[in-house]
C-alpha cells in the first residue's frame, strides 16, 4: 500500500491508550483488570427479551433514520417535561458516539476551534481532528470542576463549539449546578454550541443530576443506553437538541450511520422503562469500597459520578506507576490516555467486588514503594 493514499488527518490520530491494555490484558494470566469503562452487568432479561422479540416479529430491516417513533415519543416526552423547551427535538444515533461525530461535522468548519476539558474523554480531539477543527484545552485539575475564567481566556472568534462531559470521564466529577448554569450562559452570550456528552447521567450519587440544558435551551445533548443498562456493544445512543442542529444531523445520518440498529431500537423501548435505581445503588456502594480502600495512601478527588477513579500517582509519572502495576498483574490506565498531564491514572470499578479488593491491595503495595 502506498503511503500516499492514507489522508493526512490520520497522522493526528494515534490508537487509544485504553485499546493498547486491552491487547495487554491478554498476554496476562488472570489479570486484576480495573480497567475497563464499561459495566460489569449484563443486560437486564427484559430488555434482551425485547431484542428476541423484535428479531422474531421480523423488525430487521432499516427503519427510518431519526429511529423508530415509539423510542422516540418515549425519550421526547421524558425530554419535554424535564425541560419544556418548544423547539427540542429528539433523534436516535449510533451510540453515544455515533452522535458526537454527526455533531461535530454538523458544526465545525475547517479551522474552528473546540473547547475540550482536561481530563477529557480520549475519543474528543480525534473527533475534533475528524471534523477539521482545532481542539482548545481547558484545565480543570486539581478538582476536575470548571473555572470560567480560564474558559473566557481560551475563547476567540474562531470559537464554534464548547463540549462537557458530567458526570465524566475519566474522572467521575460531576460538575456542580452553579458551574454548568454559568458556563451555559456564558455560550449563550457568545453564540457558541454548547454540547453536553450525559451518557453517565443516572451515575450520580451524591447529588441530584443537572444538565447546562437547563439553563441554555440552545445546548446539544448526547446520551446513550451504553452504560445505564450494559449495552455498550449494542450501539444505541440519542441526541436532542435545536430541530434546526437536529435536522442537519439527521441529515447526516441518513449518508453515513443510516439509522441506529433496528433491533436494538426496539430493545431500547424495553430500557426506557427498566428501573435501574438498585444498579446505581450497587455502583455507589462499589465506590466508597475503593475510595475508602486507598484514600490514605493516594491524593484522590472523591468522584461524584460515573464508575472511575482518577488518583495522583504516589511516585514517578503515572506512565510509570501504571507500568508497574501491569507488572504486578494489575490494568489500570495511564492519564495520559485522558490528559495533557502525566501524573494521574484512571481506575474503573465496573468490576466485581472482589476484583476491587485485589486492586486495593495491589495498589496500596505500590504506593508503599
Amino acid at each position: 500500500m502506498q503511503e500516499s493514499w492514507i489522508a493526512e488527518r490520520m497522522r493526528h490520530i494515534d490508537s487509544s491508550g485504553i485499546r493498547k491494555v486491552f491487547e495487554l490484558a491478554r498476554s496476562l494470566k488472570d489479570p486484576v483488570n480495573l480497567s475497563i469503562g464499561q459495566p460489569h452487568f449484563d443486560v437486564p432479561e427484559p430488555i434482551k427479551q425485547a431484542a428476541h422479540a423484535a428479531i422474531d416479529r421480523g423488525d430487521n430491516a432499516y427503519t427510518v433514520t431519526q429511529g423508530i417513533a415509539e423510542l422516540r415519543e418515549k425519550i421526547q416526552a421524558s425530554v419535554d417535561a424535564r425541560y419544556g423547551h418548544k423547539d427540542r427535538q429528539v433523534f436516535i444515533t449510533s451510540g453515544t458516539s455515533g452522535g458526537l461525530v454527526l455533531a461535530l461535522c454538523c458544526t465545525v468548519n475547517p479551522g474552528d476551534e473546540v473547547v475540550v476539558f482536561d481530563p477529557f474523554f480520549v475519543m474528543y480531539p480525534h473527533l475534533v481532528t475528524l471534523a477539521g477543527g482545532k481542539t482548545v484545552y481547558v484545565d480543570t485539575y486539581p478538582d476536575f470542576t470548571i473555572d470560567l475564567d480560564k474558559v473566557k481566556a481560551v475563547l476567540t472568534p474562531k470559537t464554534k463549539a464548547i463540549l462537557v462531559n458530567s458526570p465524566a470521564n475519566p474522572t467521575g466529577a460531576v460538575i456542580p449546578r452553579d458551574q454548568l448554569r454559568e458556563l451555559a450562559l456564558l455560550a449563550h452570550e457568545r453564540n457558541i454550541v454548547l454540547m453536553s456528552d450525559e451518557v453517565y447521567r443516572v451515575f450520580c450519587y451524591d447529588e441530584p443530576f443537572s444538565s447546562p440544558a437547563e439553563f441554555n435551551e440552545e445546548t446539544l445533548v448526547f446520551d446513550g443506553f451504553s452504560k445505564a443498562y450494559g449495552m455498550t456493544g449494542w450501539r444505541l445512543g440519542f441526541a436532542h437538541g435545536p430541530k434546526r442542529l437536529i435536522d442537519e444531523m439527521v441529515k447526516l445520518q441518513q449518508f453515513s450511520f443510516v439509522c441506529a440498529p433496528s433491533i436494538v431500537q426496539h430493545a431500547g423501548v424495553a430500557a426506557w422503562d427498566y428501573d435501574t435505581s438498585r444498579i446505581v445503588s450497587d455502583y455507589r456502594r462499589k465506590r466508597d469500597l475503593l475510595y475508602d480502600g486507598l484514600k490514605d495512601r493516594f491524593d484522590i478527588v472523591k468522584p461524584k459520578g460515573a464508575f472511575y477513579m482518577f488518583p495522583r500517582a504516589p511516585w514517578g509519572t503515572a506512565t510509570e506507576f501504571v507500568a508497574e502495576a501491569i507488572r504486578n498483574n494489575l490494568l489500570i490506565i495511564p492519564g495520559r490516555t485522558f490528559s495533557r498531564t502525566d501524573t494521574h491514572f484512571r481506575i474503573s470499578y465496573a468490576a466485581e467486588d472482589k476484583t476491587i479488593e485485589r486492586g486495593i491491595e495491589i495498589l496500596n503495595r505500590l504506593a508503599k514503594r
